[in-house]
């Protein structure tokens, strides 16, 4: 059933007060066919867990809320399982439905706000892991046609926190479902970031998948806030990308800015250092602002225009280029 005129303040995790001139759920593959050969003419905006959008305004066409779900093995066999999961599912679910059954490859993306369907449009990653790293294939739906396509690995294109679904097919797919292929045989990784030391502190020397999974939520719970509780989508900024003579060049003025290399002609920068030494960590603009404890975090502290915290956002961009000469790109989606 379409409802008209439906607020999307519990759709979407900034809390951001919108209208959707037009909403209906959708719980299979054959109920997004039928919706979408039925409403061919009308504009539409597939929303998950909602966690990486930012409304500045009222969507004039049709939101269609993905809540198809389920998650199984589709083969395996003595060193690796393909498990498929559908797109509604959450994310957070997936990987413990991994931790749970001993297949690795996901731990250190636990606690990634959104849905599976979210996953691979933004190449979701976190401690050094990207879902690119497990990723098989996905199958999608063309919003257009209905017609049902296979998305290989190489087919999605995927870049640092970018797909062909956030660029040449942006708008044009819904995808439907995923398979990860993951390991029987984990491979520990806790080299990126706190990890080590959060295990230190839990007393554990040789960490399972699901100790590495525990200390991962352990960090992201005290760094990010809970969006239930202070609205936000997480970080709202990519880590840039520079070249090794730029960052040579800001080390020598900046000699504890945050970086980590990546190959041997480029560095990446923590975007979240930056905020910080610009001024913005902690700021607060009325409703909104930047988070105390992660200045890559935007907020919403309630009742907040997405279109002010989208200027915040065009603020931060503009210093961060004429105090670092860096450009700054947003991993949210605008509507």
């Amino acid at each position: 059933m379409i409802q008209e005129n439906i607020s999307l303040l519990k759709y979407n995790t900034f809390g951001i007060d919108t209208t959707a001139k037009s909403f209906t759920n959708f719980s299979s593959t054959e109920d997004l066919k039928r919706i979408i050969l039925s409403n061919k003419s009308k504009p539409k905006l597939i929303l998950g867990g909602g966690s990486n959008i930012l409304f500045t305004k009222d969507f004039d066409g049709l939101v269609l809320k993905n809540n198809i779900k389920g998650i199984t093995v589709d083969k395996e066999n003595d060193e690796f399982v393909w498990v498929k999961a559908n797109s509604g599912e959450n994310w957070h679910n997936l990987v413990m439905f991994a931790i749970d059954n001993g297949y690795g490859g996901i731990e250190n993306l636990s606690l990634i706000p959104g849905s599976v369907g979210a996953a691979p449009m933004q190449n979701i990653g976190a401690y050094g892991v990207e879902i690119k790293d497990v990723f098989f294939e996905l199958e999608a739906m063309n919003i257009s046609t209905a017609d049902e396509v296979r998305f290989t690995k190489k087919r999605c294109q995927f870049g640092y926190r970018d797909s062909i679904f956030k660029n040449f097919y942006k708008d044009q797919y819904v995808i439907t479902n995923i398979t990860l292929k993951l390991t029987k045989n984990p491979i520990i990784n806790i080299e990126y970031g706190a990890i080590q030391q959060e295990l230190a502190d839990m007393g554990i020397e040789t960490p399972t998948i699901r100790d590495v999974s525990k200390a991962i939520i352990k960090i992201r719970q005290s760094k990010l806030p809970d969006p239930k509780e202070i609205g936000n989508s997480g970080s709202f900024f990519k880590n840039p990308i520079i070249t090794k003579e730029k960052y040579q060049e800001l080390k020598s003025k900046y000699p504890n800015i945050a970086s980590y290399p990546i190959g041997k002609k480029q560095v990446k920068i923590a975007a979240g250092w930056l905020i910080d030494q610009a001024g913005w960590k902690g700021k607060k603009i009325g409703n909104y602002g930047v988070h105390k404890n992660q200045a890559l975090v935007l907020v919403n502290y309630g009742g907040a225009l997405g279109k002010d915290i989208f200027q915040l956002s065009e603020d931060i961009l503009a210093d961060i280029k004429s105090k670092f000469d860096i450009d700054l790109e947003r991993e949210v989606n605008i509507i």
